[in-house]
């Protein structure tokens, strides 16, 4: 399982449009071997198909597709967008922080779902996240390790 690795994080993301921040956040996932790029495919019809429902709070949105689109390696990328992506939803749009998540199962899924939450409970930790201007800023915040 790789959450938060120094290769899966981008914080200079040049998206403008949600489907673009999915793929781009999806990139860094492909790039590393964890998902096939038809994993980040259906992480794009999963958006057109059902709408912003993956920005699960203020200016972030999380991404992700079945296990069976072709998931490899559990692991969980962040992209940051310094002016933020409209993503459609009412109250928690413009996203800066896309975390894409690629679970090979459901027990994998809830894993990184639940790793994520107990980072991103903390306000304190998101405001770090949308300003670190390194990883080591975000290393700092993972506690200098990653699994």
């Amino acid at each position: 399982m790789k959450f938060l690795h120094r290769s899966l994080v981008s914080l200079t993301g040049q998206a403008t449009t949600p489907e673009d921040a999915i793929q781009e956040a999806g990139e860094l996932l492909v790039s590393e071997g964890s998902v096939q790029q038809g994993y980040v495919d259906a992480m794009v019809r999963s958006f057109k198909k059902n709408g912003p429902y993956i920005v699960l709070a203020p200016q972030i949105a999380v991404p992700h597709a079945r296990p069976e689109d072709g998931a490899h390696e559990s692991s969980i990328s962040l992209v940051r967008y310094e002016n933020g992506v409209v993503f459609g939803h009412t109250s928690n749009d413009p996203v800066k922080l896309v975390f894409a998540l690629g679970a090979t199962s459901s027990e994998e899924h809830l894993e990184l779902l639940k790793r994520l939450t107990t980072l991103l409970s903390k306000e304190a930790n998101v405001v770090k996240l949308l300003n670190a201007t390194s990883y080591e800023d975000i290393e700092q915040i993972l506690g200098g390790t990653t699994i």
